[in-house]
């Protein structure tokens, strides 16, 4: 199978380029050659930009369609799982990280009861050839729940599991450094409403169980994956003392920091930082932390993740082009950067001989519209 794509602004790990390209058996070929030949296809690009597939680290998408409300649970998992693969597909995702949480941090047992679910059913998915993306796994390891790390061992040696990030949500420091906040948080979700008693209450308790638990827990995760050379992300870094702990047990990506000098500090030792693309598009975070555009303009961002939307990750792509940051450095976030990280040697930028992972992107009202999306050689759109 061969198909020519023409007049196409590609964008290249060094710069943007007007040209040509060819794919032929599932891989990129010809770049920017001369398009002679026969071909089974040829598409005319119209000028629009080529970027290679986006990869997607970190999504919460697979359990948003599992738990479509708070109170729903839909009652065929793989279902949700075919219809979550179609989603990151038609946002040009082509290499997706599902974010699995292992542990609960007063989901009340929710996460837990459908984990097994959602990774049989990824599992299935992929083993009945339905999958339009290469799906990959990101176990999110709550430390502070004394059943993660039994999960933990029992799942680790999926091959799909590529990525494990160490998570310790309690009130108090990290990303709930201000527990008025996470206090306030479950209340609008209506997920529980403390008085002031019952709130130091289970502060002590939190408190004890972090003591008890996230130090033994961080050694046997780290462990765990340094036995299998699987990639470690720290989660929501607040201080300096919260990197150099990350850094000192082999941790390469600093995920969700929430401040300059966390940011900062990785980059000094480094580190990678990743971000959620949301947090451009909305113009901040939605917890009160940095900017992922201030840690952009700072030289501090490395990778977009879209978190909890999809759609998210060209859009805040391509403001951050708008914004000054050269094209081919904002496309790098989403795709060559992200591919390193996770030793993706085959894909994550155009060049020949890699996987032909490919968005065509049209800028519409300054919207970049996805007008075809190819999979290892496979369109799509």
């Amino acid at each position: 199978m061969k198909q020519k794509l023409l007049n196409a602004q590609i964008v290249l790990a060094d710069g943007v380029s007007a040209g040509s390209l060819e794919i032929r058996d599932g891989v990129i070929a010809n770049l920017l050659g001369e398009a002679a030949g026969a071909s089974d296809t040829v598409i005319d690009c119209q000028g629009d930009f080529l970027i290679s597939g986006m990869i997607d680290i970190h999504t919460d998408n697979l359990e948003v369609h599992i738990h479509p409300r708070p109170t729903v649970q839909w009652p065929e998992i793989f279902a949700s799982a075919i219809n979550h693969d179609w989603q990151v597909l038609c946002s040009g995702i082509t290499t997706v990280f599902d974010s699995v949480a292992i542990g609960d941090f007063h989901s009340s047992g929710k996460r837990s009861q459908i984990l097994d679910n959602a990774i049989a059913a990824l599992d299935k998915a992929r083993a009945a050839g339905v999958l339009k993306v290469d799906h990959l796994l990101h176990l999110r390891c709550e430390l502070c729940d004394q059943k993660m790390l039994p999960i933990v061992e029992r799942i680790i040696d999926n091959p799909a599991v590529k990525l494990v990030s160490m998570m310790d949500h309690t009130p108090g420091q990290r990303q709930w450094h201000d527990a008025r906040k996470f206090r306030e948080m479950y209340r609008k979700k209506g997920i529980r409403v403390w008085t002031d008693q019952e709130f130091e209450a289970d502060m002590v308790t939190w408190r004890r169980q972090q003591a008890e638990l996230v130090p033994v827990n961080r050694t046997a995760i780290r462990t765990l994956c340094e036995e299998r050379n699987i990639v470690m992300a720290s989660h929501d870094d607040t201080t300096v003392a919260d990197i150099d702990e990350a850094h000192a047990d082999g941790i390469t990506i600093s995920e969700f920091p929430t401040t300059v000098d966390a940011a900062r500090r990785a980059h000094t030792l480094g580190m990678k930082t990743v971000m959620g693309s949301p947090n451009i598009v909305l113009g901040g975070s939605h917890s009160g932390n940095v900017s992922a555009a201030h840690l952009a303009e700072l030289g501090l961002l490395d990778v977009l993740t879209s978190d909890y939307v999809p759609g998210s990750l060209l859009h805040a792509t391509f403001m951050l082009a708008s914004r000054g940051t050269p094209l081919h450095k904002a496309v790098a976030m989403v795709t060559k950067t992200p591919a390193e990280l996770l030793n993706l040697h085959d894909r994550g930028r155009i060049a020949d001989e890699l996987r032909a992972d490919l968005v065509r992107v049209r800028l519409i009202e300054g919207v970049p519209v996805i007008q075809n999306v190819w999979v290892s050689g496979r369109q799509f759109m």
